[in-house]
C-alpha cells in the first residue's frame, strides 16, 4: 500500500492538488469566508481524479499485480492525506491570525474549534458522496464532484451565516469559554469524518468491483 500511495503522489496526483492543499493558509486572510478552504480541497481532489482519468491511471493501476480494492484504497488514502495535510497547514496560520487579527472575521465564522469541526463535516460529506459515485464508473469525476459540491456549499453557507445571529455568536468566539463550548462540534466532526471515510471506502470497493475496465 505504501508503494501504491507513493505512486499516487508521484504519478497520479495533479499539481493543483498540492496547490489547493496549501490553501489552508487562507485563514490568515482578513474578511474572508474560511469555509471556502474546504471547497478548494474538494476542487483539488476532483482535478486530480479528472487528470487520472485522462491519463488512464485507474486502468494502469488495475494492470499492476494488486487487487481491485487496493486501487480504491490508494485513491482513498490520497484523498485523506490531502485533507489532513490541508488541515495541518492551516493550524499555525489560524494561531497567527489570533495574534495579528484579533478583531474577528466580519464575513463569517472565525478560524476556531467550531470551524475545524465544520471542516471535518465537509470533508466527510465530500468523501461519502464523491468517492462511491466516482467508482461506480471510475470515469465520471465531474458528476461525482457536482453531487458532492451541492450539499457542501449549502452547509458551508449556512454556517457562515448562522454565526451572525446573536444566539450563535459563541460559534464565532475565540475566548477560552467559547472554545470549550465548541469542543463537542470538533469531536462530532472527527467521528463523522472517520465513519464516513471508512463507509466511503467500502462503498467504493463494492462499486468498483462491478466496473469492467
Amino acid at each position: 500500500m505504501f508503494n501504491l500511495l507513493f505512486k499516487e503522489i508521484r504519478l497520479a496526483a495533479h499539481p493543483n492538488l498540492f496547490i489547493f492543499t496549501c490553501m489552508g493558509a487562507l485563514v490568515l486572510v482578513p474578511a474572508y469566508p474560511y469555509g471556502m478552504i474546504f471547497l478548494f480541497s474538494g476542487l483539488g481532489i476532483y482535478i486530480s481524479f479528472m487528470y487520472g482519468r485522462e491519463t488512464n491511471d485507474i486502468y494502469y493501476t488495475a494492470l499492476l499485480p494488486v487487487r481491485k480494492q487496493d486501487t480504491v484504497r490508494s485513491k482513498c488514502w490520497l484523498v485523506v492525506l490531502a485533507q489532513m495535510t490541508q488541515m495541518l497547514i492551516s493550524l499555525p496560520f489560524a494561531y497567527f491570525r489570533t495574534l495579528l487579527l484579533s478583531n474577528g472575521n466580519p464575513v463569517g465564522i472565525e478560524a476556531n474549534v467550531a470551524f475545524y469541526g465544520m471542516g471535518f463535516l465537509l470533508y466527510a460529506l465530500f468523501n461519502l458522496i464523491f468517492l462511491p459515485t466516482f467508482f461506480k464508473t471510475a470515469y465520471k469525476a465531474g458528476k461525482a464532484f457536482i453531487l458532492a459540491l451541492i450539499p457542501m456549499t449549502i452547509i458551508m453557507t449556512l454556517v457562515e451565516i448562522v454565526v451572525h445571529f446573536p444566539a450563535f455568536e459563541w460559534l464565532d468566539g475565540t475566548n477560552s469559554t467559547d472554545l470549550f463550548r465548541q469542543l463537542p462540534i470538533l469531536v462530532v466532526g472527527i467521528l463523522l469524518y472517520v465513519v464516513a471515510s471508512l463507509l466511503a471506502y467500502r462503498l467504493s470497493v463494492k462499486n468498483f468491483q462491478q466496473v469492467d475496465l
